[in-house]
């Protein structure tokens, strides 16, 4: 890519935009005006700043545009960081924001006669199947994960597996399908990552946006 062509942010869709647009626009970034269009089928936009254009994808995709130089810079969770472990990506920055957790669930009837401890092998729904077998192994327990993009709560209701590792906010959805937190794995935010091979190439590109991005998350925070 030639150092005079557009950056490109790549930017989670869902919940976690609501709390970014507001952090970039502390960083002065200002996307056009279809990006708040609510028929818009777009995905590409052009910001206040000629050098720079911003693409909204979902959350697991961010990670994989960066990390494979399609976007250089992107904002995602770390749970989807420690799911993919891509080796090309950057993240100097935790933002702060976009708060959850990634938990283990199970039916609120099992608890009573269940106990993790004695677990030695576990069969376990999940987006995060790789995250999840490293956690259970390092515990000496083998995880048969089936691996699910959406729904996944529906699982243990419907009988394909007694157990789920999710994203945790508020736990509702979890109580509305009868099920309850019985470990968390690992506490989650929003940062700022970065393809490495174009923080070399075009650092003088690069650099400024991080900078910019980490003053506005300061300000945030003392806000």
């Amino acid at each position: 890519m030639a150092a005079n062509e557009k950056l490109v942010l790549a930017l989670p869709q869902g919940r976690i935009l609501a709390e970014v647009v507001p952090l970039l626009a502390r960083a002065g970034i200002v996307p056009e005006p279809e990006f708040d269009a609510p028929a818009t089928r777009q995905l590409r936009f052009a910001t206040n700043h000629a050098g720079l254009d911003i693409i909204r994808t979902r959350s697991f995709d961010v990670a994989t545009f960066v990390a494979f130089g399609a976007a250089q810079l992107g904002i995602a969770g770390n749970d989807v960081l420690m799911e993919f472990n891509f080796t090309e990506l950057y993240a100097p920055l935790d933002l702060g924001i976009g708060r959850c957790r990634i938990s283990v669930a199970e039916p609120a009837d099992l608890i009573a006669h269940d106990d993790p401890v004695r677990w030695s092998h576990v069969r376990i729904a999940t987006k995060y199947p790789k995250l999840t077998r490293r956690y259970f192994a390092a515990r000496g327990v083998q995880a048969e994960c089936v691996k699910l993009n959406g729904a996944v709560e529906l699982a243990p209701a419907l009988g394909l597996c007694r157990r789920i590792v999710d994203l945790v906010s508020t736990g509702a959805t979890l109580r509305a399908n009868g099920l309850v937190e019985i470990e968390r794995i690992a506490e989650v935010t929003s940062r700022l990552i970065v393809n490495r091979a174009a923080l070399k190439v075009r650092h003088e590109q690069v650099s400024p946006w991080i900078e910019r991005i980490a003053a506005a998350a300061r300000a945030a925070r003392a806000a």
